[in-house]
């Protein structure tokens, strides 16, 4: 923890860098992926403070939608999308994603209910071609094309997605290699960038 308490005591010492975010921020992307420490979503895009608007949750799950009880991540979402106007969100799933594997090893999560109901709301189950495989790429990659379409769900997303004004993209991260993975429609498979 010291290393990280050092680096705050002197981040704060150059505010001429900052001085311009206090004027607001108009983000381009909603960046929704998992909580997991290996995946820093400023890292991968090179982003700079101001530029990422992010949703970050227990494998990047996009709860379904629910006016009735709204959820932290619904009021994320929206609000990206109809305040900030942002024009790209992207759902970035990774590999070694503990989630994604405790769903297609079936894993007994009663230890921990909190993740274990959270988890419920992934959508369909992934499929995976080998629970063994300690990446789980394949079953991580059907996560997030089930997100991208519980995404496209929401009023807000379906409102811009029709008028033009908003795309959708699913991402997949490698941990271990640093490559992103997108999903095209056209050929249904995830290629380099």
């Amino acid at each position: 923890m010291q290393p990280l308490i050092d680096n705050a005591r002197t981040f704060g010492q150059r505010p001429e860098e900052f001085a311009k975010l206090a004027e607001g921020q108009s983000p381009q992307v909603l960046f929704i992926t998992c909580s997991d420490s290996r995946v820093v979503p400023a890292l991968i895009t090179g982003a700079r403070p101001g530029e990422l608007f992010e949703l970050r949750t227990a494998g990047n799950i996009v709860p379904p939608y629910g006016s009735e009880r709204p959820t932290g991540e619904a009021a994320t979402i929206e609000y990206a999308v109809e305040v900030l106007g942002v024009q790209d969100v992207v759902v970035c799933g990774h590999s070694h994603c503990g989630a994604v594997g405790a769903l297609v090893r079936g894993d007994d999560l009663d230890a921990v209910p909190a993740v274990r109901d959270w988890l419920a709301h992934a959508a369909d189950e992934p499929g995976a071609a080998d629970p063994n495989d300690p990446t789980v790429a394949l079953a991580v990659q059907n996560h997030v094309l089930a997100q991208l379409l519980r995404l496209r769900s929401y009023p807000c997303v379906e409102k811009r997605l029709a008028d033009g004004r908003l795309r959708v993209r699913g991402w997949y991260y490698e941990v271990h290699t640093g490559a992103v993975l997108e999903h095209h429609v056209d050929t249904d498979g995830f290629e380099a960038l």
